[in-house]
C-alpha cells in the first residue's frame, strides 16, 4: 500500500505541479551498458553511401540517386551517383540502390523512462527502440534529475552508448524540490537550471501566475528555451496567447489553444461535479474542448492564429499522445506490443486508478466520438498553421496511453499526413523544423556539407508509404510466392557518422522483450488487457 501511495503521489507530482520532496532514484541496475563492438560501424575517415535516393529535410523534393560521402562525424559531399569518383578510396561502401536516405529524425516530446519510473522498463531499451526507428535527437521534457541526464547525454555525445542526442528540459516544478510560490525565487530556479546543464524548462502543472511569468521572462533574458503543457489548473490565467506574449516559445500538446479562442465564457464548460484528479472524466471532458472553442476561419480563430505567426511560436502537437482516446481498441492491439512492449509497461498501461494516462474505467463509444470531433478541429488549425508559415514539429509524448517509443514517433508522422500535411511537409516538420525548434539547425535536420552525418536510411519510398518507417515494416503481397510479407523497418540509422544496423537493434530489443516475459513465465505474443477469468 505504501508503496501505491507513493507511486500516486509522484504521478500527481508530475502531472500537476505538486513538487515531491525528491526525484527517484535512478537504481543501480539500470546501467546503460557501453556501446559494443557490433553495434554500430564507424566513424571512418571515408564512407560512401551509393546510389541512394535523398531526402534532404529542407521541403524539396527527393532528388538522386545520389553518392552521399561521409568524412568522420560529417556530411563532406553530396554529388551525383552517375559522377566519376577521382577522391580517395572509400574505407567503406554502402549500396543504397532502392533505398531512400533522409536527415536523423527529431523527437521534440520524449520522457527517458527507466527500472525507478512507474513504466518499469530499462533506460537502454528505450534509448534502443529510437534509434532503431531513425531518431538521432530527442528533446526531454522532464524524466529525472538535470545531472543524471546531463551525465546520459555526456556519454551520447561521445557515442559511448546506442543513444540520440539529448536536449534536457527539466519540469520547472520539479527543479528545486520544493514549491516555488514568489517571482523572485522563480528567477533563481531558472538560473540555477541553466547552472546545472538545462536547455530549456518545461512548465506544466500550476504554478502561481506571478511564478509562471517571473520564470518565463528570466528564461527569456538568460537564453534557454520554453515549452509549456497549458494545464487545466493555469488555463484561465495562461492560454498560449498570454503565455506566448510572456515569452513561452512553443507548446505541447493543445490544451491552452482552444481556450484562446472562446468568445462565449473564460473557462472550459465542465459539468458540476467535475473532479481535475479524475484521469477518465479529465481526458473525457478534454474532448469537448475544442467544439468550445471559435469555429474555424472565424474572426477569434484568425486572430490567434495571426498573432501566434507572428511571435514565431513552434507547435508540438503530440497528435499520438491521445490517439487512444478516439480508438482504444486500435491502439491497445497494435501489432508491435506483441514483440515490442515490455510486461512492465504493459501492467502500467492497463486500467487503472494510479498510472498517469491508464483512464479505462468504462470509457464509451460517445467518448470516442467526441474525441473524433475534437481531432477533426484540432487538425485543421495545425494545418493551417503550417501553410501559413507556423512551426509544427514532430513529438511522441511515449509510455503512456499505448503509444510506445519509436512506434508512436512514427503514428505521429502519419497522424500529420491526416492532418492534411503532405509526406515531403512530414518528413521536413520531422527534420529540420525540428532541428531548428531546439536551436541545432546549423548542427542536424537537414542533409547538406558541413552537416552532422545523422541520418536515415529506409529500403523503399517512404513519400508513398510512411509506414515503411514502422520497426514492425509493412504487409505487401508477393506475388511470386502469392504470401504476403513485411517489408520497411528503418534500415541504417546514422549518427555522428556511425553506421547502425536498424534491424540487429531491433532484434536485440525483441530478445529484451522475449527474456522479461520468459522471467515471468508468460508466453510469447500478445498480453491481455482485462482481468483473465474474464470470457465471453
Amino acid at each position: 500500500m505504501a508503496g501505491r501511495m507513493m507511486v500516486r503521489a509522484l504521478a500527481a507530482a508530475l502531472l500537476w505541479g505538486v513538487a515531491p520532496a525528491a526525484l527517484p532514484a535512478q537504481p543501480a541496475t539500470d546501467v546503460i551498458p557501453a556501446r559494443t563492438q557490433g553495434q554500430g560501424i564507424g566513424p571512418f575517415q571515408r564512407v560512401v553511401l551509393h546510389n541512394a535516393m535523398m531526402i534532404d529535410g529542407t521541403g524539396a523534393p527527393a532528388q538522386g540517386p545520389v553518392d552521399i560521402i561521409l568524412s568522420g562525424d560529417r556530411i563532406a559531399q553530396i554529388r551525383s551517383a552517375r559522377a566519376a569518383d577521382s577522391g580517395p578510396a572509400a574505407d567503406h561502401v554502402v549500396d543504397l540502390t532502392g533505398h531512400y536516405v533522409m536527415p536523423g529524425f527529431v523527437d521534440a516530446h520524449v520522457h527517458l523512462h527507466t527500472l525507478a519510473s512507474a513504466q518499469g522498463v530499462p533506460a537502454d531499451y528505450v534509448l534502443k527502440l529510437w534509434m532503431a526507428h531513425g531518431v538521432t535527437s530527442v528533446r526531454d521534457l522532464g524524466s529525472g534529475s538535470i545531472e543524471w541526464l546531463s551525465a546520459i547525454k555526456a556519454r551520447s555525445a561521445r557515442n559511448e552508448i546506442v543513444a540520440p542526442r539529448i536536449d534536457i528540459y527539466p519540469m520547472f516544478h520539479q527543479i528545486s524540490g520544493s514549491p516555488v510560490n514568489d517571482a523572485e525565487t522563480a528567477r533563481a530556479v531558472i538560473r540555477d537550471a541553466k547552472r546545472r546543464g538545462a536547455d530549456g524548462i518545461k512548465f506544466i502543472g500550476g504554478p502561481p501566475e506571478d511564478v509562471l511569468y517571473a520564470a518565463l521572462d528570466e528564461a527569456r533574458k538568460i537564453g534557454l528555451r520554453t515549452t509549456m503543457h497549458h494545464s487545466q489548473q493555469m488555463v484561465a490565467y495562461g492560454n498560449v496567447l498570454q503565455t506566448s506574449e510572456g515569452g513561452l516559445n512553443s507548446m505541447e500538446h493543445w490544451y491552452g489553444l482552444p481556450e484562446a479562442m472562446f468568445t462565449d465564457r473564460r473557462v472550459q464548460d465542465w459539468p458540476v461535479d467535475f473532479n481535475n484528479d479524475d484521469e477518465q472524466m479529465r481526458f473525457g471532458e478534454a474532448g469537448n474542448l475544442w467544439r468550445q472553442a471559435a469555429k474555424p476561419g472565424s474572426d477569434a480563430w484568425n486572430k490567434v492564429m495571426d498573432t501566434l505567426l507572428e511571435r514565431k511560436f513552434v507547435l508540438d502537437p503530440t497528435f499520438v499522445a491521445y490517439l487512444t482516446s478516439r480508438d482504444f481498441m486500435r491502439m491497445s492491439r497494435a501489432l508491435w506490443h506483441d514483440s515490442y512492449t515490455m510486461p512492465a509497461l504493459w501492467d502500467y498501461y492497463r486500467p487503472s486508478r494510479v498510472h498517469h494516462g491508464s483512464y479505462w474505467f468504462d470509457w464509451t463509444t460517445e467518448k470516442e466520438m467526441a474525441w473524433k470531433e475534437n481531432y477533426r478541429l484540432w487538425m485543421r488549425f495545425v494545418n493551417e498553421y503550417k501553410n501559413r508559415g507556423g512551426a509544427v514539429t514532430v513529438g511522441s509524448d511515449s509510455g503512456y496511453i499505448y503509444n510506445l517509443y519509436g512506434f508512436g514517433y512514427v503514428q505521429e508522422m502519419e497522424l500529420l499526413r491526416e492532418a492534411g500535411f503532405s509526406p515531403i511537409e512530414v518528413i521536413h516538420s520531422a527534420t529540420q523544423v525540428g532541428a531548428r525548434a531546439l536551436g541545432h539547425e546549423d548542427q542536424v535536420g537537414t542533409i547538406r556539407a558541413g552537416r552532422k552525418a545523422d541520418l536515415v536510411i529506409v529500403q523503399g519510398n517512404p513519400i508513398a508509404n510512411l509506414r515503411l518507417l514502422f520497426g514492425t515494416g509493412t504487409m505487401k503481397l508477393n506475388d511470386a510466392t502469392g504470401k504476403a510479407e513485411r517489408v520497411g523497418g528503418v534500415a541504417w540509422t546514422v549518427k555522428d557518422g556511425i553506421l547502425y544496423d536498424a534491424r540487429a537493434l531491433r532484434r536485440e530489443i525483441r530478445e529484451m522483450v522475449a527474456k522479461a516475459k520468459a522471467d515471468r513465465g508468460l508466453p510469447p505474443g500478445p498480453m491481455p488487457i482485462e482481468a483473465s477469468d474474464t470470457t465471453y
